[in-house]
């Protein structure tokens, strides 16, 4: 089954908005939650580990792989909370947020947006936030400290990461407008991550393993960035990324 035949069918199986915000979970609390990821192992893997309503409390009522499907799903099962990925076909974790800005604004039934994302990123956390998200979380994160995440945004809480905080603390405390990367413009979303992985000291494999890509997919982002940025090799570049601060 391909992630938009699995996404539509998730939504059009969803309970109506009110029905579904009956149940109960452990304490009686009960949240439903649409899981907006493009890797598919990475959302079975969440499902599996939030997704037991009867112990958490949480009720995955649709996911999706890409912008469109995001926006399909979010509008047709209405959730509580939607955890996001920042890098998504189709536009990015951004465009869903602009797309769904009537649902995040409704007074009654808002739908409020947890990023969930590998990267950690000054750029992405502050570009989602903007965007509207209530908070931001890296992959990092365990199980119930996740769980626990969605019930404090599904109450209007910020939440955040770690150190995360602090790069939304300084963006919004700044007038300035932070200066415009040409280089830096150049790359995809999905080269970035792997310019900051490659910085930090990760193998290809290691790579591979966390962004649930290929090792030969690694290979092609290097040569892309190394191409457009004009370096010749992982030295090179980790001291250009050293240098902007991206490490």
């Amino acid at each position: 089954m391909s992630d938009a035949t699995e996404a539509n069918g998730t939504a059009g199986a969803a309970e109506p908005a009110e029905a579904g915000r009956t149940g109960g979970g452990a304490g009686g609390r009960h949240v439903r939650v649409v899981l907006v990821d493009d890797h598919r192992m990475f959302r079975t893997g969440v499902q599996a580990e939030i997704g037991q309503t009867a112990e958490t409390g949480v009720e995955v009522v649709g996911e999706a792989a890409d912008v469109d499907q995001a926006v399909a799903v979010i509008t047709a099962t209405r959730p509580e909370v939607v955890l996001l990925d920042v890098h998504l076909p189709g536009g990015g974790g951004v465009e869903v947020l602009r797309r769904c800005a009537a649902l995040m604004a409704d007074a009654e039934q808002p739908v409020r947006f947890l990023a969930l994302s590998v990267s950690d990123a000054a750029e992405d956390v502050i570009g989602v936030i903007r965007g509207g998200a209530r908070g931001y979380v890296t992959k990092t994160i365990t199980g119930t400290d996740l769980v626990d995440s969605i019930f404090r945004v599904q109450e209007g809480d910020a939440v955040f990461s770690p150190r995360l905080a602090g790069f939304v603390l300084d963006a919004f405390a700044s007038t300035d407008a932070p200066p415009v990367d040409e280089d830096l413009d150049r790359l995809t979303q999905r080269e970035r991550e792997v310019l900051r992985l490659i910085a930090r000291g990760y193998a290809y494999k290691e790579i591979a393993k966390q962004l649930f890509i290929s090792v030969k997919t690694v290979e092609s982002h290097v040569s892309a960035v190394l191409r457009k940025l004009q370096l010749s090799n992982r030295h090179e570049l980790t001291r250009w990324a050293t240098a902007r601060r991206l490490v």
